[in-house]
């Protein structure tokens, strides 16, 4: 016979000491350290430990004793359940401080690299309606609340909205969310609603059945909105929109059209894989055309609807301007424009944005679709020093790459959460432009590439920029310089 469980003690009346990673604050018990949720430092409660580790625990609020004197009243009805806004209970400047400290911490322990004094973090032009693109899921496994579980109420099991942490088959509904323009909410909302009523029938993922799956909408400063149907047919009419649930998910399509005049760009697939990722997928025109343009300075930047473009547009410039100001720092002193290299370039948006202060800028990305959409801007901009590929970054930037188109006197790099691959560091060294520009949307990641970087490179700025209020995650731009 098994060895029972010793129960999980209830920790009463502790005090949260400080902000932890991913959206958590911590408090110490005994030798170990507790991550609870929803917390802010100063918070008075009651913690039911519910995971105990070697060194760690994990717990969970059951009381508030007291709220921190720095406590913000959450201003979304999903906060405390949806995972997207977790500091919502934090005012902004304590955001931005911890978020600075964040980038701190993570470049000197990580990186271990000697650092300059950190440049205040710029923090975002808006923290409401500031993102220009939202992903929503549906489900007929909608995500019940400790309270409506409590309740004993009947609740409707289809639901559009956001994907819970932990029950990756179920989705919490989203009635209102503060992230994008309120027509985001409305046309959400329609879809849902106009679903229910026509008895289309919302995906199961456990199962892969289940006509509605996602729907992605976007936005751009010039006005214009990009809504994206993800469907799922019945294999019988894989491929085919004249069946039987085909017409249905095309008469949703029209009611979209006809309610929504201000969506220039209605479009719809039909998604047969395990995931939701469309990068892979045939994508429809149902109405309009199918890209929207957005506005960033004197450029206009078309973006489809497999394009990358910074989630915070505002921001973005603000982000891009220092890219830029890093890119050039002290090239009056020389009067040979110079050559750059945009690694990660995506649609090609920070290559045409420092392009017309270099001789010519070489952008490399990894989906052809996005360098398809970054020719097409340097073309719409009336640029014509850049040149783009496509391919995955180790095997494009190569030394005969190099020695093709040129020794860069600059290498921008902005990849993905994970970092640089490190044949592409070894590549960035042996290339050895004098100076390298590093935009990283995780510090960590790029705390380690630094370090890879530091027996060439020492690092002579670096600045924090908030991309995403009321999260943990924060952008950063370092410049490093050849020794």
């Amino acid at each position: 016979m098994g060895r029972s469980k010793k129960p999980l003690p209830l920790l009463e009346g502790v005090t949260i000491e400080a902000v932890a990673a991913e959206g958590k604050s911590l408090f110490h018990w005994q030798d170990m350290v507790v991550f609870v949720p929803w917390c802010v430092p100063g918070d008075v409660c009651d913690v039911q430990i519910r995971r105990k580790k070697h060194s760690f625990a994990e717990g969970e609020v059951v009381r508030f004793i007291e709220y921190s004197n720095v406590r913000a009243m959450p201003f979304c009805q999903h906060f405390g359940v949806c995972g997207g806004c977790k500091w919502q209970n934090l005012p902004y400047e304590e955001q931005l401080r911890f978020k600075q400290q964040q980038v701190f911490d993570q470049l000197t322990r990580i990186g271990k690299v000697e650092l300059p004094p950190f440049q205040p973090i710029l923090g975002s032009v808006h923290t409401q309606a500031y993102r220009n693109k939202l992903d929503f899921g549906a489900s007929n496994r909608r995500y019940l609340t400790n309270e409506e579980i409590a309740s004993g109420q009947e609740f409707p099991r289809d639901a559009l909205g956001f994907h819970i942490t932990g029950a990756f088959d179920k989705i919490l509904p989203i009635e209102k969310c503060w992230l994008m323009d309120d027509l985001h909410n409305q046309i959400r909302n329609t879809i849902r609603d106009y679903a229910i009523s026509t008895g289309i029938s919302f995906f199961d993922l456990r199962q892969q059945t289940g006509l509605l799956r996602d729907v992605i909408i976007r936005n751009s400063a010039s006005g214009e909105w990009l809504v994206i149907l993800q469907f799922h047919l019945p294999q019988e009419e894989t491929g085919r929109w004249d069946g039987e649930e085909g017409r249905k998910a095309i008469a949703l399509l029209q009611h979209l059209a006809d309610k929504f005049p201000e969506i220039t760009s209605l479009m719809y697939l039909d998604n047969q894989k395990c995931n939701d990722t469309i990068g892979d997928q045939e994508i429809l025109l149902f109405k309009g055309r199918d890209h929207i343009f957005e506005i960033m300075d004197d450029l206009r930047f078309k973006v489809g609807p497999k394009s990358f473009y910074q989630t915070n547009t505002e921001q973005a410039f603000h982000l891009y301007c220092v890219v830029r100001d890093f890119t050039f720092d002290n090239a009056a002193a020389n009067s040979q424009l110079p050559l750059v290299y945009d690694l990660y370039t995506g649609t090609g948006t920070i290559a045409n944005f420092v392009a017309r202060r270099a001789s010519r800028v070489i952008g490399i990305e990894y989906v052809p679709e996005a360098i398809e959409d970054a020719k097409e801007n340097s073309r719409i901009n009336g640029i014509d020093n850049t040149l783009f590929f496509a391919g995955d970054m180790k095997d494009i930037l190569t030394a005969d790459f190099i020695a093709r188109h040129g020794r860069p006197d600059v290498i921008i790099t902005d990849p993905p959460r994970a970092g640089m691959h490190p044949d592409v560091v070894k590549t960035i060294m042996q290339a050895a432009p004098q100076r390298i520009v590093y935009v990283s949307c995780n510090p960590a990641t790029q705390a380690r590439d630094l370090h890879d970087l530091d027996s060439l490179y020492r690092v002579v700025k670096v600045q924090p920029v908030d991309m995403f209020p009321h999260t943990p995650h924060v952008e950063n731009v370092v410049l490093l310089e050849k020794r």
